[in-house]
């Protein structure tokens, strides 16, 4: 799996399906796109939930997740 190794977050949010926080490896880069004002980084968390990072002068953050293959809609794991 690849990474975004160096980038931290400005938040301790954790990923609602399964814990892990959205700061910590491992997650897989699924795609990265320069913007205006940064990137935006598809990433996928362990669990399988897929992000969208915003990467900026703050740092990266989530912005929006999917439930991972297989979680009931509308609920979380935690």
């Amino acid at each position: 799996m690849t990474s975004t190794s160096g980038t931290t977050g400005t938040t301790a949010t954790r990923c609602p399906y399964c814990g892990w926080p959205d700061d910590a490896e491992p997650f897989q880069v699924v795609s990265r796109h320069g913007t205006a004002r940064g990137r935006t980084v598809w990433t996928r968390c362990g669990c399988g939930s897929l992000q969208v990072r915003a990467v900026d002068e703050r740092g990266a953050r989530v912005v929006s997740r999917s439930r991972p293959v297989g979680a009931p809609p509308g609920r979380t794991g935690r």
